[in-house]
């Protein structure tokens, strides 16, 4: 036996090799690491050495940021990131307070008392309609509505005696808007309920950059106070709602929007009441006026003449009207809006011959046509739209009553039409196209066709090169 077996402490012995050292071999920043983990570790178990050392992992490298570069870092994140970021530290949730743009009020007293100032100091979009309303937090009823939610303590009253006991008093929405108007000069959209012509101008004289406003329960004096709005672009005004409050806005409250709002750009008017004349002032003043949305509307007879004064419109959008006009006039006093390219009709009962026919005489320069759940729509409706010549996009969906042979009428005499969607139109038959239907389908630059369940048309044109525009049979020139 040798001396080493004998003596196995001899340093002549050569132990294996560990993988630390060969992992820290030629590694010089690691060393640095692994001693200054060490100088750490031995400061902790000596208080005197505490002042020399210092604690290298409680120290907050973001202090050495200002506010503005860590507030251009912190923009940069993913939105989903807002909220973990601001549990950070008080400092990050300032910031992040700073960040934010847009909020929905669901306390009102976090409006009154200053806080949402303070924590949120450049808001430029506020939603206060959940906001006005007062409803018990630990209620099992929920009233939803298709414009608000509430809470209720007991279901055996109406919706309207519900909401205008829950509803906060006007002086105290005018409130809410004057610390509101004052805390946010930069104010840009606002949705609010209950308003009076007092705090809206309020509104109007702290925040000139207010460019977008929706006022429900709203009436011709509160419009008193949106005229001062000198800069307002898009308006919702919601008038009447069926189940819910009733709220008068006339041909009075439309003139004088008009007058004092005279660069609006989209006007939506929901379950107002008016007649030839607001309309009338309406596209006479407000040039700039490119979209108009009308929404269950009360006019009176004789109003879609108006619309021939909105020279600059082009998108015409009717939802859920019950009627359209029922006494037009003559077709010498209808005219037509010579800009308009969109019209879209959704959930709007066509009952009436001389409504239909006089819609799409004033709307005659169309490009665009969409009509969406529409009751009433029948082939003699339908013909009606062969006036409008120039419609190149059509789409047609929940159309029961309309047939193949009443679409063939019309779309043959469009000949400009590239796009053609029909869906849930149970009437329209595949098994009915005709020849010069089928060839009209082919020029098209693209087809959505799905007017049943049943429907195999789109999938044996697959592989034709139907619907590719630049085809190298269906080329158009």
């Amino acid at each position: 036996m040798s001396v080493l077996e004998e003596n196995p402490d001899s340093p002549l012995k050569k132990r294996p090799p560990r993988w630390s050292d060969i992992w820290l071999k030629k590694t010089k920043p690691l060393k640095h690491v692994v001693f200054a983990m060490q100088l750490q570790s031995l400061a902790s178990k000596d208080p005197k050495s505490q002042t020399l050392i210092p604690h290298f992992a409680n120290i907050d490298r973001t202090l050495l940021l200002s506010d503005e570069l860590l507030l251009k870092i912190l923009s940069k994140l993913p939105l989903s990131q807002r909220n973990p970021n601001s549990l950070v530290c008080k400092r990050w949730l300032y910031l992040q307070g700073r960040l934010v743009r847009s909020l929905k009020i669901l306390d009102w007293n976090f409006l009154v008392s200053g806080r949402l100032i303070t924590r949120f100091p450049n808001l430029a979009h506020v939603d206060l309609l959940n906001g006005c309303l007062f409803s018990p937090r630990n209620s099992g009823i929920l009233l939803t509505h298709r414009m608000v939610s509430m809470q209720m303590r007991y279901g055996n009253c109406s919706n309207w005696e519900l909401l205008e006991e829950n509803l906060l008093p006007v002086e105290v929405v005018d409130g809410g808007l004057q610390a509101l108007a004052n805390g946010c000069p930069n104010l840009r959209r606002l949705v609010v309920i209950n308003a009076s012509e007092l705090g809206l101008l309020t509104l109007a004289e702290e925040c000139l950059t207010l460019q977008e406003l929706e006022l429900h329960k709203c009436n011709d004096n509160v419009l008193r106070g949106i005229a001062a709005c000198e800069n307002l672009q898009i308006l919702k005004l919601v008038g009447n709602v069926d189940g819910l409050y009733c709220s008068l806005v006339s041909d009075v409250g439309l003139t004088i929007l008009a007058q004092g709002c005279k660069r609006l750009v989209k006007l939506e008017l929901s379950g107002c009441e008016g007649s030839f004349d607001g309309i009338k002032a309406i596209g006479q003043c407000c040039l700039m006026l490119e979209e108009l949305t009308i929404c269950d509307h009360r006019m009176e007879d004789g109003w879609l003449a108006a619309l021939s004064y909105c020279e600059n419109l082009k998108t015409l959008r009717l939802l859920s009207c019950k009627r359209i006009d029922l006494d037009p006039g003559p077709d010498e006093y209808l005219g037509f809006c010579p800009s308009l390219e969109r019209l879209h009709l959704q959930k709007c009962q066509l009952r009436s011959k001389k409504s239909v026919r006089a819609l799409f005489r004033v709307c005659e320069a169309v490009r665009e046509v969409v009509v969406l759940d529409c009751w009433g729509l029948d082939n003699d409706m339908f013909t009606f739209a062969s006036v409008c010549r120039r419609v190149k996009f059509l789409s047609l969906e929940g159309c029961s009553l309309l047939t193949t042979e009443g679409l063939e009428a019309t779309v043959l005499s469009w000949l400009d039409l590239e796009t053609l969607v029909v869906v849930s139109c149970k009437n329209i038959k595949e098994s009915d196209i005709s020849p010069a239907l089928a060839t009209l389908f082919c020029n098209l630059i693209e087809l959505r066709w799905r007017p049943d369940a049943k429907s195999l048309l789109s999938s044996s044109l697959m592989g034709t090169g139907m619907g590719k525009k630049g085809g190298k049979f269906f080329k158009r020139t």
